[in-house]
């Protein structure tokens, strides 16, 4: 199976897949699979819903990663101070959330997933803005390759 028959043939399946996968610590682009299928004919909004929940699932399974964590970890090995480490926890966890929204970025939104996790942010607000972020970065992607194959 080569190429275009291979996505056709597990379409928005392998789309979701692919998208969880790309969303962890696995360095490749679900954005060139989310391409390749919506050129294969599959209905573009059920590539979109695939793509962002399949994203948003592995960009959630780095925040429960960073969610493991523990403070004593950072006291020792970064040297910062428990009372500032407690400061910064209280922020995150009222305002930090929001940040989740930008764990689309390229090598740095695993990073972000990680940190919230285990700076103990909500994780309904952390699922909620990662999973925007990520729709509209697939919204742009779909926009863009309309506009440049039609």
């Amino acid at each position: 199976m080569e190429g275009l028959e291979f996505l056709e043939t597990f379409g928005i399946v392998g789309l979701f897949i692919a998208s969880f996968l790309a969303a962890t610590v696995l360095p490749f682009s679900s954005e060139v699979v989310f391409a390749g299928v919506l050129a294969t004919g599959c209905n573009p909004l059920g590539c979109l819903i695939s793509a962002a929940i399949g994203n948003t699932l592995g960009g959630l399974t780095c925040y429960w990663i960073g969610r493991m964590g523990k403070t004593e970890w950072i006291e020792k090995y970064l040297k910062i101070k428990y009372e500032k480490i407690k400061k910064m926890e209280r922020w995150a966890h009222d305002k930090g959330s929001i940040l989740a929204a930008l764990t689309f970025l390229p090598g740095i939104g695993d990073v972000i997933a990680v940190a919230l996790g285990y700076l103990r942010c909500n994780v309904w607000l952390v699922a909620l803005f990662m999973f925007i972020g990520k729709t509209l970065r697939y919204i742009i992607w779909m926009k863009a390759q309309f506009a440049l194959f039609n």
